[in-house]
């Protein structure tokens, strides 16, 4: 396919600038052992074409976002759309469901695709396993690239893995799950692939087409002659507009390697409080290619979060422990969002419960064993199809709760709930009437340092305190903190929450911390500073943490 002709750009005096080349993508890292077979000539020209066509798009959509949550903090609070109106009242249209191996997904299980993992999740007994590029790996450029290694070799039955101990790993599994990949969201670059577009400008890649596009282009082939598809699960969107913009790469990502218009599958991830209002607009723009919705629970708390945190004590948050999922902002949240699938022929997949069993600790894993059951058997109640666990000793868990609804049927699609009504008001009223206590902040900065020094290491996804962390569950911690000094807060216990309060807390947890040769708490501790104690709020922690430390230099 040839590339397409650019559009004429006018330069700030209004003069029109033509194409002075072709565009181009450059390879900014070292390359480690077979990195080759993803950076393959073919598959770099793919990538240039998503970026010729969609950068653009890309960058209008992130700077939608952030004129609407300038809306949202000068008080004008989100809404119910009244020009897509018309689409929310059509009662005809459907979305394309599921598609070939994602029929029952009763039970997902969720983590990062370095080789050990994946095998893991491979042989884990889970109907789908989320393979996640974005919130539970740490974007460094080895993660990146040889996470796609690892998805090719699984994809084709050639992955095993030896550990520096000499246990060797290999997937023994008669039925393994459906894999959906999470790229990484669209605010998040590759800056270890340089994009040079047809007037000359150089920029970091988009991590969402990188991602997208490796996988897409190595596997879609491969993973349809296997029997299943090419499978995502979308994070972050904030409108249908983004939607839109994701349903325009799939097809033409198809048409590019001459499959079926419709053959990719798309899962939502609804984990952003402007995407809640937008829910059935999101499946319109992705039906030809939607397979369901998620309820990203964590995220969804984070965003709130984010776009209320200058707008007084109506929209402070207590303890993070505080805030579960039957907390009546969070159950309107997920009710609406089962209804919206059903109605629309979409599944509905419940969230992850970020409590863990611990092996060496009986009475935490029956704690962990008791949570998850109750998580689930209230999202089973409701109506999802199905819901996600990040540790497989909690399969036959939540499958139990599962089980139990469904019986033999794959799914509840035929629960429509219609008493389900739920207002604008119903999902911004986040009053919950408990304190912010001592424990609970911190709490906030202890989980918070420790995630980033992990992350900083490499690792996305990190146990801590018997509870599964990973980028969203940190981001609620270090927000909090920003929002309750900001709104010049104290602890229930009289102690106000300023910088120099929090100061104290880093200094004990930095105290605490069991130092190793290579560690990068002192390193965790600056950026914390950065996106907690700062007078701006970066939109994500990952973003100033990535370009000052993660990007390499070849």
């Amino acid at each position: 396919m040839t590339p397409a002709t650019a559009t004429p750009m006018r330069t700030r005096t209004g003069a029109i600038a033509t194409p002075t080349s072709e565009p181009s993508i450059e390879i900014a890292a070292p390359l480690g052992r077979r990195y080759d077979e993803i950076l393959t000539p073919d598959a770099l020209a793919f990538l240039v074409e998503l970026h010729h066509r969609f950068g653009a798009r890309r960058h209008d959509r992130l700077a939608d976002r952030m004129r609407r949550r300038f809306e949202i903090g000068n008080g004008h609070d989100p809404n119910f759309r009244h020009d897509t109106r018309h689409i929310r009242e059509d009662e005809s249209w459907r979305v394309a469901g599921a598609g070939p191996g994602l029929e029952d997904r009763r039970v997902e299980i969720t983590g990062p695709t370095d080789p050990k993992m994946t095998i893991n999740a491979l042989n884990s007994g889970a109907k789908v396993w989320l393979a996640d590029q974005e919130d539970a790996t740490s974007p460094t450029w080895k993660n990146v690239i040889e996470g796609q290694l690892s998805l090719r070799d699984a994809i084709r039955g050639e992955l095993s893995f030896t550990s520096p101990e000499g246990k060797r790993y290999e997937v023994t599994a008669v039925e393994t799950p459906t894999i959906v990949m999470r790229p990484r969201g669209w605010h998040l670059t590759e800056h270890h692939l340089r994009f040079t577009d047809r007037f000359g400008r150089e920029m970091a890649a988009s991590g969402s087409l990188v991602d997208f596009g490796l996988y897409f282009f190595h596997n879609a082939a491969q993973l349809i002659a296997n029997g299943r598809g090419p499978y995502f699960y979308i994070a972050k969107l904030e409108s249908s507009e983004e939607a839109k913009l994701w349903d325009d790469v799939f097809s033409f990502s198809e048409e590019y390697i001459g499959i079926p218009h419709g053959t990719i599958r798309a899962t939502v991830l609804i984990e952003t409080l402007p995407a809640a209002f937008e829910m059935e607009e999101i499946l319109f723009e992705l039906r030809d290619h939607c397979a369901g919705l998620n309820a990203g629970r964590w995220d969804y708390i984070f965003s709130i979060i984010k776009n209320y945190r200058g707008r007084g004590a109506r929209f402070v948050l207590p303890d993070r422990s505080e805030v579960t999922m039957t907390v009546p902002f969070m159950r309107a949240y997920t009710e609406l969002l089962v209804k919206t699938c059903h109605r629309r022929g979409a599944f509905a997949i419940g969230g992850m419960s970020a409590f863990i069993p611990n092996r060496r600790d009986p009475e935490v894993t029956r704690l962990a064993f008791e949570k998850v059951a109750a998580d689930k058997k209230r999202e089973a109640g409701d109506g999802f199809d199905g819901t996600w666990v990040a540790h497989p000793d909690l399969i036959p868990t939540a499958r139990a709760e599962f089980d139990a609804v469904l019986g033999d049927r794959p799914n509840q699609l035929d629960r429509q709930r219609p008493e389900v009504e739920v207002s604008a008001a119903d999902l911004i009223d986040v009053h919950i009437g408990r304190p912010i206590t001592a424990q609970g902040v911190r709490g906030n900065v202890s989980v918070a340092i420790r995630y980033i020094e992990a992350w900083l290491r490499g690792l996305g996804a990190v146990a801590i305190d018997n509870l599964m962390e990973d980028a969203a569950t940190a981001e609620i911690s270090r927000s909090q903190v920003w929002q309750w000094i900001h709104q010049d807060l104290s602890t229930a216990e009289g102690d106000r929450i300023t910088r120099e309060y929090i100061e104290g807390l880093i200094a004990e947890v930095l105290g605490e911390a069991e130092r190793r040769e290579g560690d990068r708490f002192d390193d965790a501790a600056e950026v914390f500073r950065d996106v907690a104690l700062g007078q701006d709020f970066p939109a994500f922690l990952t973003l100033p943490a990535y370009t000052r430390f993660l990007v390499e230099a070849e």
